[in-house]
Formats: C-alpha cells, structure tokens, sequence
C-alpha cells in the first residue's frame, strides 16, 4: 500500500530560512505566540468586563440579591464577549447564522474559564459579595479577579488556537 497520498510533502524553504505555512507568525498551527493568545485573551476579558460590570451595575440599582445580580453580570459577559466577535465576523461578510457559530466555538471556553475564575475570586475574598459599587472592595476584588482571570485564561487560549480551536477559528475571517 503506497502511504504517500496520506502524508503532505515536507514543506519548502520559503527563501528566508523558514519552513512550512507561517501559522507560528499569526497565531495558527502549533506555534502560537503568547502575544497572540495575549490578544485573544485581552479580547475576551474586554467583552466580559463590560457585561459583568453593566450587569452588576443593574442588578444594584434594581435592589436585587447576590445571586441574581451575578447571573445577571455573567450572562451579560457571555452576551457581550460573543458579541465582539460576532460583529467582526459579520462586517467580514459572513451571514448571521454562520457568524454566531464562529462566535460559540471561538468564545465559548475562553468566557467560561474567565468567568469561572473571576467570580470565584469575587465570592472568596471576603466582603466583596456584600460591597457596594460605591466601596473599593467591590472594585479591587473585582479588577482583581479580572487580572487572575486573564493570567489563568491566556494559557488556555494559548493552547486551543495552537490546536486550531477557539479564537483560531476567527483568523480565517480577517
């Protein structure tokens, strides 16, 4: 049995020293750079920041409990850490639908780690649960979980889009 047709010829010299398809230079393939899971990361905790803190900022003023105001602020985060990528994938011309699946599968691991271990931060620094917007326990447990959050999600970002998985899959449409 001839096994060449299952395997790619080894890939050519592009000229400059390098081999094969530069997925290292952009974040794709297995040498994906820490700047680019940085980036992803980053890209990420922006869109859950500002749907966690809108949902908290409104769970207060409705006078609302811890529980419901966190499901409020985690919801929004998935809300608008999808919704970053969502509208960068559509303005490159995908439909919708199309865009909302590219959404999910770049997203959906990212948010919930991010959101696991920040509001896990939140709910055990003691006091935090019970602060107010107007108190700086509120804002140093939150921003801090933010940065924990952002130490602990790089990596696995890190690992999915050298795996082709998670933000790898926006790539395609820049």
């Amino acid at each position: 049995m001839d096994h060449s047709t299952h395997h790619s010829p080894a890939p050519a010299d592009d000229g400059h020293g390098h081999h094969g398809d530069h997925g290292d230079l952009h974040g794709h393939g297995h040498g994906t750079t820490w700047a680019t899971a940085m980036q992803a990361t980053l890209h990420c905790l922006t869109g859950c920041a500002i749907g966690e803190i809108l949902g908290m900022v409104i769970g207060t003023a409705l006078m609302w409990g811890n529980v419901p105001t966190m499901v409020l602020a985690i919801a929004l985060a998935f809300v608008f850490g999808y919704s970053f990528t969502l509208f960068a994938v559509v303005r490159a011309g995908v439909s919708m639908k199309a865009a909302i699946k590219v959404a999910l599968a770049a997203d959906t691991v990212s948010i919930a780690v991010m959101e696991l271990v920040d509001n896990g931060i939140i709910a055990l620094v003691p006091g935090a649960m019970d602060a107010h917007l107007s108190d700086g326990l509120f804002w140093y447990a939150l921003l801090g979980g933010f940065a924990v959050a952002f130490v602990i999600t790089t990596p696995v970002n890190k690992w999915m889009i050298g795996r082709g998985k998670g933000h790898a899959v926006v790539h395609a449409y820049h």
